[in-house]
C-alpha cells in the first residue's frame, strides 16, 4: 500500500529574512514544499541552497508584491513548477518615519500603501485563483496582521491604516472563500524581534511622549504559530490570532 503523503506547497513572501524567513524555515521542517518569495534575490538562494543540502523542497521567485506583472510571473511559477498552492503567508510589509502626518513625505505614503494592502491583495487574489481552479480544489491564506490593526502606535498611520485594512481582507476572503473550500486567518504580531525592529530594544515612543525600550520576542514563535494554522485541516480555522512579547505595552496601552 503507498502510504506517502501528498505534496504539500507553500508561499511564503518577504521570506529573505525575520519573520518570514523563520516560518520558511519551520515549513521546510514541516515537510513542505516551499516557495521563497521577496525582492532580494541573494538570501532567497541562499535559503533555497541551504535546504537543498538537508533534502528540502524550496524555490526561490524574486518578486516585488507590489507590481501585477512580478505577481502573476510568482504564481505562473509556482502552477509550472508544482501545479497548485496548498498555504500562502502574506508576510511582506514595510513601514514608515514615525513622524507627525503632515510631515510624512507621500511617497513614505504611497510605498506602505503599494506594499501592505495593494501586495497582500494581489498576492491573496493570485492564491486564490490557484486555489478554486486546482483539484483537489481549496487551500489557505495566512495574512501577516498587526497589533497596529486594533491600536495605533503614536505617528503611525499609514502603518495602522494599512493593518486595518488587511483585516478587512483576511474577512473578506475567510467569507468569499468558503464556496471554494478556501480559508482564510490573520495573524497580529507584537514585537517579534527582527533586524528591522532591533531598535524598538533601545527606545520607541509611546503615547505619553516617552521614549522607553520595549520586551520583544524571539521570530520564531511566529513560525511557530503560522507553522501550527498551517497544519490544521481546511475544516478548522483560527481567523484570528494575536502572538506578542508578554510585557509590551498592548493591553493598556495609551
Amino acid at each position: 500500500m503507498n502510504t506517502t503523503l501528498p505534496q504539500k506547497i507553500a508561499l511564503v513572501t518577504g521570506a529573505g529574512s525575520g519573520i518570514g524567513r523563520a516560518t520558511a524555515i519551520g515549513l521546510l521542517n514541516d515537510g513542505w514544499s516551499v516557495v521563497l518569495a521577496g525582492r532580494r534575490a541573494e538570501p532567497l538562494q541562499a535559503l533555497a541552497t541551504e535546504a537543498a543540502t538537508r533534502g528540502q523542497t524550496a524555490m526561490a521567485v524574486p518578486t516585488d508584491v507590489t507590481d501585477p506583472d512580478s505577481v502573476q510571473a510568482l504564481f505562473a511559477a509556482i502552477e509550472n513548477r508544482f501545479g497548485r498552492l496548498d498555504l500562502l503567508f502574506n508576510n511582506a510589509g514595510v513601514n514608515a518615519p514615525a513622524v507627525p502626518m503632515d510631515e510624512l513625505p507621500l511617497d513614505k505614503w504611497f510605498s506602505v500603501v503599494n506594499t501592505n494592502v495593494t501586495g497582500v491583495f494581489l498576492c491573496a487574489r493570485a492564491a486564490f485563483g490557484l486555489m478554486r481552479h486546482q483539484s483537489p480544489q481549496g487551500g489557505r491564506i495566512i495574512n501577516n496582521g498587526s497589533i497596529s490593526a486594533h491600536t495605533p502606535r503614536p505617528f503611525t498611520a499609514p502603518y495602522t491604516i494599512s493593518k486595518h485594512a488587511v483585516s478587512g481582507l483576511t474577512k473578506a476572503l475567510a467569507l468569499d472563500g468558503r464556496a471554494f473550500n478556501i480559508v482564510a486567518s490573520q495573524i497580529d504580531i507584537g514585537n517579534a524581534l527582527t533586524e528591522l525592529s532591533e531598535r524598538m530594544t533601545r527606545g520607541v515612543l509611546q503615547a505619553n511622549g516617552t521614549t522607553a525600550p520595549e520586551p520583544m520576542m524571539d521570530a520564531k514563535h511566529v513560525a511557530d504559530a503560522v507553522r501550527h494554522i498551517a497544519a490544521m485541516p481546511l475544516s478548522a480555522n483560527v481567523l484570528n490570532m494575536t502572538v506578542m512579547a508578554s510585557a509590551m505595552p498592548f493591553v493598556g496601552r495609551g
